[in-house]
């Protein structure tokens, strides 16, 4: 089968959207909207209020001011994560290079022997050097001019520094459960031990790459399902979600560290207030139960 659709104007979107039941009262609106933000990013945002998704017919009282709702709730939220997940960052990071520089060396990233997976550290090395190679840094650029006879990466404090979280999460991930470091860092960060920590980092990891590129976040099924503790040391909810790919777990992971990282943070708040300013958003398409803000976490 060929794809034959031709492109669209604006226009001719527009009256296509209110043929299939739609309702665009302000044409304006939808003209400004669709100049600046295109339509098949918009279509994850209606894409639920359809009833037949074959021939994309919408469901009754279906407006395009609420499509603008879930668009611009979704962006905001995602300015909100990233704020939490930057501090979840920089916190796994310190906690990285203080600990394995300690108890090995300041390039015991680069060594094979306390890794599980020998291939998989190669191609997270070959990410990192990408990194340090295209860095305009002057502590990287003074390291190179002074060392240059050393062809190391330069030390943990200074490479891992440039490293993205993606990269943390995989070396972290990647130690061997002998190495005392992982269960250290597990444990101040709230997860006992390294069973826990690694699939909770590789799913904040995956939200953030979601969050750069602005991708949708709102009624997403998100891969990966991340080990939960059965008796969490610090406050969790009662009632667990049975849901992994909803956001909601994630986010229960992300207020877990941030409560630890951050005690004074304002997560709860914000979250909070950011539902209260668009109430046409449906909280159960995060996988939030009604009752969520009386969590002891979410106090």
């Amino acid at each position: 089968m060929i794809y034959d659709k031709q492109s669209f104007t604006i226009e001719q979107h527009i009256k296509q959207l209110q043929q299939r039941g739609l309702a665009i009262t302000n044409e304006q609106l939808a003209i400004h909207y669709l100049s600046h933000v295109s339509y098949y990013r918009l279509a994850g945002y209606w894409w639920p209020m359809q009833s037949d998704k074959e021939k994309h017919i919408f469901k009754p009282n279906s407006k395009f001011e609420d499509v603008v709702a879930l668009y611009n709730f979704d962006r905001e939220l995602r300015i909100l994560l990233f704020d939490v997940i930057e501090k979840i960052e920089i916190s796994l990071r310190t906690k990285l290079i203080y600990h394995l520089s300690h108890e090995f060396d300041p390039w015991w990233f680069q060594n094979t022997n306390i890794f599980e997976n020998s291939g998989a550290l190669i191609e997270t090395l070959a990410s990192i050097k990408e990194e340090v190679d295209r860095s305009k840094d002057i502590f990287i650029k003074e390291h190179k001019q002074k060392y240059k006879d050393d062809l190391r990466f330069p030390p943990a404090w200074k490479t891992l520094e440039l490293t993205s979280f993606g990269s943390l999460s995989k070396l972290y991930g990647n130690l061997k459960n002998t190495i005392n470091a992982k269960d250290t860092i597990a444990k101040e960060l709230g997860a006992v031990n390294h069973t826990y920590l690694p699939s909770w980092l590789q799913s904040i990891a995956q939200i953030r790459n979601y969050c750069a590129h602005h991708s949708r976040l709102w009624n997403k099924n998100l891969p990966g399902a991340p080990k939960l503790l059965s008796k969490p040391p610090y406050k969790w909810v009662n009632d667990v979600p049975t849901d992994n790919q909803k956001l909601y777990i994630h986010l229960c992971i992300m207020k877990y560290l941030i409560n630890i990282i951050a005690p004074e943070n304002s997560f709860s708040v914000k979250l909070i207030d950011l539902l209260a300013k668009y109430p046409s958003v449906d909280p159960n398409a995060l996988g939030m139960k009604p009752d969520w803000t009386n969590e002891p976490l979410w106090k």
